[in-house]
């Protein structure tokens, strides 16, 4: 058993890290929840005792947690702006990490988490479930065995709602000091996805706007074109308006010998399949998910556990995670200057502090 402690106990934990140490109970043993509002600890701690559990002890500072030397690694569910310190904090005190995207809001922020992983030899994952997917999963074994023969382009498309009510809800979402916009909050899942496939990155040309949202810092919606180092092209769509409710989150992939679309609320449902004597799939019949998170969560976790054991890299590593978040900063530090961002690059959501005041003067 791997004991462990919640840090954070908002949304996301409420709905899916709760799920996945339940469904991994015989994996791991919650001791400890954290959350500066004792309310929300408490929550988590009823819902794991209500499901047969051991009630875990409850904490409103991460750092009294991390003294515990009875606690093997820490899941971080907190607002975006603080993964980076908390997680830092974690590795020091000797615990592994598995963290909620975005693992930071820097480059430089992420190369330090990973520097620490490395010299400390423990475990950093990052919550990119959706790589879990059974449909991406499919998609993968086709990339791997060179089914589509060379990749040519690809596009992501996140089309959901997030209205006044959501950010009123915590009002850190939507600055850049603890979260970024719809690029990084809502579209970094899909976004990974799309580099996952192509593969390595040469330069990003990013457009960010503020359409519907004038109570929120940062943007609503955004796109890019992405130049990948093989030669294909990715189209990133990303946005928060779409009327009335969460419309789906599609990734089309398009190589000279095979076409997939991959659709449904949460990439979850195979909407097209087509390679030479193959033109339908079983999992084009999957049902949506209960919410846009999906259910990729538990499969993490027991992948986590799994590397802790066998003292190997999470499926989603540091390294993996920090991909997607530097296509998001590319995006935001090329509509900032006007012109495509080359990689390597360093970049942080601070840099756009009163972005959209400037560009309306």
């Amino acid at each position: 058993m791997i004991r462990m402690a919640l840090i954070g106990c908002g949304r996301i934990a409420t709905k899916k890290h709760t799920e996945a140490i339940i469904k991994n109970k015989d994996l791991f043993e919650l001791v400890a929840v954290v959350d500066p509002v004792i309310e929300k600890a408490e929550n988590i701690a009823r819902i794991m005792e209500e499901a047969g559990l051991k009630k875990p002890e409850i904490y409103t500072d991460y750092k009294e947690v991390l003294k515990r030397e009875d606690i093997d690694m820490v899941s971080i569910a907190t607002e975006s702006g603080y993964h980076y310190q908390i997680s830092i904090d974690a590795m020091n005190n000797g615990k592994h990490v598995l963290v909620e995207k975005p693992m930071a809001l820097s480059t430089k922020a992420m190369d330090h988490m990973i520097q620490i992983s490395n010299e400390k030899n423990l475990k950093l994952g990052v919550c990119f479930q959706n790589r879990f997917n059974p449909p991406i999963q499919e998609l993968r074994k086709k990339l791997e065995n060179g089914d589509f023969g060379k990749l040519l382009h690809g596009q992501i498309s996140i089309r959901w709602n997030r209205n006044k009510s959501y950010y009123e809800q915590a009002p850190w979402r939507g600055t850049w000091e603890l979260d970024g916009g719809t690029l990084m909050n809502q579209c970094t899942h899909g976004i990974d996805l799309l580099q996952w496939t192509f593969g390595e990155i040469d330069e990003v040309t990013g457009k960010i706007e503020n359409f519907n949202h004038p109570y929120i810092e940062a943007e609503d919606f955004g796109s890019a074109i992405i130049k990948f180092k093989n030669g294909s092209v990715g189209i990133i769509e990303g946005t928060a308006n779409v009327y009335p409710r969460n419309l789906e989150e599609t990734l089309a992939v398009f190589g000279e010998k095979g076409t997939v679309v991959i659709g449904g609320l949460a990439v979850n449902k195979i909407e097209t399949w087509r390679f030479e004597n193959e033109d339908t799939h079983p999992f084009q019949n999957l049902p949506d998910p209960d919410t846009v998170y999906g259910a990729g969560h538990v499969p993490l976790y027991k992948d986590f556990y799994e590397a802790i054991i066998d003292d190997r890299k999470p499926y989603v590593s540091g390294e993996d995670g920090k991909k997607a978040i530097e296509i998001v900063l590319a995006i935001y530090k090329s509509s900032k200057e006007g012109k495509p961002v080359k990689f390597p690059f360093e970049f942080s959501t601070e840099e756009m502090e009163n972005y959209f005041e400037k560009v309306r003067i």
